[in-house]
């Protein structure tokens, strides 16, 4: 089967839809990575007072001036990972994908949307288009 221009068009926007899920996604793992950073720094802040008070000073001296509060990448805590991010790579991405749907007519998901149509079962409960839709075989118990 050819496809048309049509399908092709909406083939492609939905690719670069999905690879923005993806980069939500990881961008996901990104705020995970900064709240979990700054968890693991917060404890060692109390491991250290937890060892100074058991008289080990050095060790804790190095947890509380060579790591608690220290930068992850030069000049940069996780916060400022997070912003540079968001400021540039995802932003720019979300408007491209915005962009491409655009040529859509702004719609979201249209892929998705004609998928949905091509494979559900028409009239079966559990199938319906949209949440309004009525089924017109009544349900099981």
């Amino acid at each position: 089967m050819t496809e048309t221009p049509d399908t092709t068009l909406v083939r492609a926007v939905g690719t670069l839809t999905e690879a923005l899920e993806v980069i939500e996604e990881a961008r996901g793992h990104l705020y995970a990575f900064h709240r979990l950073t700054g968890h693991a720094d917060v404890l060692v802040e109390q491991a250290a007072q937890q060892l100074r008070d058991l008289g080990q000073h050095d060790l804790a001296d190095k947890l509380a001036h060579e790591l608690v509060g220290r930068n992850v990448l030069p000049g940069r805590w996780t916060f400022q990972i997070v912003e540079e991010y968001d400021g540039d790579y995802y932003r720019l991405f979300r408007e491209l994908e915005r962009e491409g749907r655009e040529l859509l007519g702004g719609r979201r998901h249209v892929h998705e949307a004609r998928m949905k149509e091509d494979r559900r079962s028409h009239g079966r409960p559990g199938h319906e288009a949209r949440p309004d839709e009525t089924p017109s075989v009544p349900t099981r118990p």
